[in-house]
């Protein structure tokens, strides 16, 4: 897919992706972190007013969605991730995943987004899924799945984008270089829907 190869780097060997375990292990990926939960509160209470979920819900610090540095980088993603929720052939798809699904379906369709290429796009759409996933939790009350979801992004940004962010000079890259990446978002949209498709075909 041609118009979602922006910035990429193929070849690239991500650091800080060894090892399985959940442990976050230097700025990029404490700040991921932070990022994404800071997505994530800002897209439920936006759909969902009556929940209010904090970051603390979310196994955050009570403070930590403060610093304006993170508030932008959330706003820039969210930004990108307005027409995500506009697609109705993606919102259908996501639909059918369910909100205690297996790591295995996760990673296989957060692999597919990446498969051909990194960008702030493709980002946004690991976001949004693992997002309706946590909403889906939520709404089940099956709190217990929030950390599992959170982990599964945590361990796809090591293996998969830790280099990319590393040459984008951290998540503040995706401030820095936003008017390259009006097109993210429907390259976002239509990735995810590729994603799914691949993995009901190797289901």
């Amino acid at each position: 897919m041609a118009d979602g190869r922006e910035g990429e780097n193929p070849e690239q060997e991500p650091r800080g992706a060894a090892g399985g375990d959940d442990v976050i292990d230097d700025h990029i990926l404490e700040e991921g972190a932070v990022v994404f939960r800071g997505y994530v509160i800002a897209h439920i209470n936006t759909e969902d007013p009556s929940r209010h979920v904090t970051s603390e819900d979310l196994g955050g610090r009570p403070d930590e969605q403060q610093d304006p540095q993170i508030k932008e980088v959330v706003e820039q993603l969210r930004k990108i991730a307005d027409s995500l929720n506009r697609n109705a052939e993606l919102q259908r798809l996501i639909n059918q995943v369910q909100g205690n699904c297996a790591q295995d379906v996760f990673m296989t369709v957060a692999r597919n987004i990446f498969a051909d290429g990194i960008n702030w796009g493709r980002i946004v759409a690991l976001f949004h899924l693992a997002c309706k996933l946590i909403h889906k939790a939520i709404t089940a009350n099956h709190l217990e799945n929030i950390q599992m979801i959170i982990s599964w992004v945590l361990q796809v940004i090591r293996e998969q984008v830790y280099s990319w962010l590393v040459a984008q000079g951290g998540w503040e890259g995706v401030i820095r270089g936003f008017s390259r990446w009006r097109t993210a978002a429907m390259v976002a949209s239509v990735v995810l829907v590729v994603a799914f498709v691949y993995y009901r075909k190797v289901r």
